[in-house]
C-alpha cells in the first residue's frame, strides 16, 4: 500500500483511478493530449484549466507529487530546446533581463513548455496508475495492432533486464577507477552504449529463436 510495486513507473494503489479500465484511461489520455496540442498558445485560461484537471486527478489517484516530480526529468531535453528558441528564432525582438530575444521564439518556447509539461505529467499519471499488463490488455481492446502490442510487451518485460545489464557495466567501469567527470570520457560511454546495444540485440535473437523452437507463429496464445 502506497509503495512502488511492479514496474518502476507503476505506483501501487487502490484509488478510483487505479481501478478504472485501462483502455478508458488510454483513450482519455490520447483525447487530452490532442486537445492540449490543438489549443492555441495565447489561450492561457485553457491551459490553466488543463493543469487544474491534472491536479484533481493526481489528488484522486493518491500518487505522491514528489514521485511524479522525480520522473518529470524526462522532459529535460524539451525544456532545453524551448530555452534555445528565443535566441535562434527570427522576428521582432524584445528585451528581457538585458537580453534581446525573439518575441515569436518566446511565445513558441512558452507554448512548448506548457504543452510538453501537461503531456508528460498526464502520461506519467497513466503509467503510475496502470499496471503494464493491464495497459497491454487495454491497447488490445482499443484494436492496436497485435504485433505492436507484443513488441511493447517484450519491451516492458525485458526493460529491467537491460537496465540490470547497464548497471553491471557501470559497476565494472567504476571498479576499475573510471568516472565520467569530463567530456574526454564520453567516448568510453559511447563504446559502453554500443556494447549494450549488441548484447541486447543478441539477447533478442536468442529469445526469438527460442520462441520459434516452441511453435511461435506471430500470435500469442492465452
Amino acid at each position: 500500500m502506497g509503495a512502488p510495486h511492479g514496474h518502476r513507473l507503476h505506483f501501487h494503489g487502490h484509488s478510483p483511478l487505479h481501478r478504472a479500465p485501462a483502455h478508458h484511461k488510454v483513450a482519455g489520455l490520447i483525447t487530452f493530449m490532442l486537445v492540449v496540442v490543438a489549443t492555441p498558445v495565447p489561450w492561457l485560461p485553457a491551459f490553466a484549466a488543463y493543469a487544474a484537471l491534472l491536479a484533481v486527478l493526481v489528488a484522486l489517484s493518491g500518487v505522491p507529487v514528489p514521485y511524479l516530480a522525480r520522473r518529470m526529468v524526462v522532459e529535460t531535453p524539451v525544456l532545453m530546446f524551448a530555452a534555445l528558441l528565443p535566441f535562434v528564432a527570427t522576428g521582432p525582438q524584445v528585451a528581457v533581463l538585458g537580453l534581446s530575444l525573439s518575441e515569436p521564439g518566446l511565445i513558441a518556447g512558452g507554448g512548448l513548455v506548457m504543452k510538453a509539461t501537461l503531456g508528460v505529467l498526464a502520461s506519467l499519471l497513466l503509467a503510475a496508475t496502470t499496471d503494464p499488463r493491464d495497459l497491454l490488455i487495454g491497447l488490445e481492446r482499443l484494436r492496436v495492432p497485435v504485433q505492436l502490442v507484443q513488441i511493447m510487451g517484450f519491451m516492458v518485460r525485458y526493460l529491467d533486464v537491460v537496465s540490470d545489464e547497464l548497471r553491471r557495466m557501470k559497476t565494472a567501469r567504476e571498479s576499475r577507477g573510471f568516472t565520467a567527470s569530463n567530456p574526454r570520457h564520453w567516448p568510453v560511454i559511447g563504446r559502453s552504449a554500443g556494447a549494450l546495444f549488441i548484447r541486447s540485440f543478441e539477447r533478442g535473437e536468442r529469445v526469438h529463436l527460442a520462441m520459434i523452437s516452441r511453435g511461435y507463429d506471430g500470435s500469442v496464445r492465452r
